[in-house]
């Protein structure tokens, strides 16, 4: 079992050198493939969905195009999302069919009245949060039952609940058996991309820094909110990685901690905002309070060296390394020299500020190391 250093190591290898927004778009393209992977996978089920309905026994055959359409409802990119989708659904249908079959015994034959009120019922049942996907199904069904089965009602009811139940059936059986997705290449390709991007954002602000003021680059005082956003795509990947897990036997030939990509995500996402805050106060110091929120000239070296060396101990992740030890002396050397030089003439606010989050994103990488 790989650690997690050594598996962000391992990916990092293929991803650095590449900009922010190369690696964001190479990112997307994982679920590009998925959704490629699903649409061959719903083509299937609804196409063998057909293929079975007209074999149901009974009443239920008259009704094969319902069958098609629950394959279609509980295709989802994860095993337990199809079958979440898939009872979610039937709950909602057999509910909204209650519903109409329950005015048509107190009520007779539909009106508009009828129809109106029953619908804005089930419009207002569909409202439950635990429905899920069957929200939109309860109103539905109680519609075709009030309109398309009021010849039939009974008989209606009964086919249209066993055709989706057929193709619910088909839809998750062909996810299940047909190549069942495993998203952990995502996982650990996202955590290593943010990962990367976190120190390539320090390491362009320590640069930064060591330039004349007002520095020449200022791309990196642009990605405040991106890196915020890249971070919420990451927890996505991670979260689809573990739906994917459960129910999937092709699981139990990956020996993958979830559990660990949990605790470097929220390791990354508190480094996220360390770094954050780290771009605002230095944007500002740089380009909009100068004269109120000056970094004395005497700790621009150091400052800078420390940004630098805390960058690669991101890039690194390993609470073990030289990149780690020589960011902790470069913090604690900037520091020292940060008390030599307050003074009330030079203040150092946006100094320590800045140190202050060096040393929460150098805590955090020694504390999720630490984790077993």
């Amino acid at each position: 079992m790989l650690s997690t250093g050594n598996l962000f190591r391992r990916t990092g290898r293929l991803l650095r050198g590449t900009s922010l927004t190369a690696v964001s778009a190479s990112f997307t393209g994982i679920f590009r493939y998925t959704r490629v992977h699903l649409a061959i996978k719903a083509a299937m089920a609804v196409a063998i969905a057909w293929t079975v309905a007209p074999w149901v026994p009974g009443v239920a055959a008259q009704y094969p195009y319902y069958a098609p359409l629950g394959a279609l409802v509980s295709m989802y990119p994860t095993i337990s999302g199809s079958a979440k989708a898939g009872i979610q659904t039937l709950i909602g249908l057999v509910t909204g069919i209650a519903l109409a079959l329950a005015a048509l015994l107190l009520f007779g034959s539909p009106t508009t009245l009828t129809i109106a009120l029953i619908v804005g019922i089930g419009v207002l049942l569909a409202g439950i949060p635990k429905l899920g996907a069957g929200q939109d199904y309860l109103p539905m069904a109680a519609l075709f039952v009030l309109v398309v089965g009021i010849e039939d009602p009974d008989g209606y009811s009964l086919g249209y609940t066993v055709q989706m139940l057929v193709g619910v059936a088909v839809g998750l059986t062909i996810n299940a058996v047909l190549f069942p997705p495993l998203h952990l290449s995502g996982a650990v390709d996202g955590l290593a991309s943010l990962r990367l991007a976190l120190a390539r954002q320090l390491k362009e602000m320590g640069a930064a820094i060591a330039e004349s003021w007002p520095p020449k680059h200022e791309d990196w005082s642009n990605r405040r909110t991106e890196l915020i956003s890249f971070s919420r795509e990451v927890r996505e990947s991670v979260q689809l990685a573990a739906r994917s897990s459960h129910g999937n036997l092709r699981s139990r030939r990956h020996n993958h901690d979830m559990d660990a990509d949990y605790r470097a995500l929220r390791a990354m996402e508190r480094v996220t905002l360390y770094v954050e805050d780290m771009t605002e106060v230095l944007a500002t110091a740089i380009w909009t309070s100068p004269k109120d929120m000056p970094v004395p000239g005497q700790l621009s070296e150091q400052l800078s060296a420390a940004m630098l060396a805390c960058g690669d101990a991101v890039e690194n992740w390993d609470a073990d390394s030289e990149e780690y030890s020589a960011a902790r002396d470069a913090v604690l050397k900037l520091q020292n020299d940060m008390n030599t030089a307050a003074s009330p003439d030079s203040p150092v606010d946006v100094t320590a500020s800045l140190a202050m989050s060096m040393r929460r994103v150098l805590r955090t990488i020694r504390t999720v190391e630490d984790q077993p």
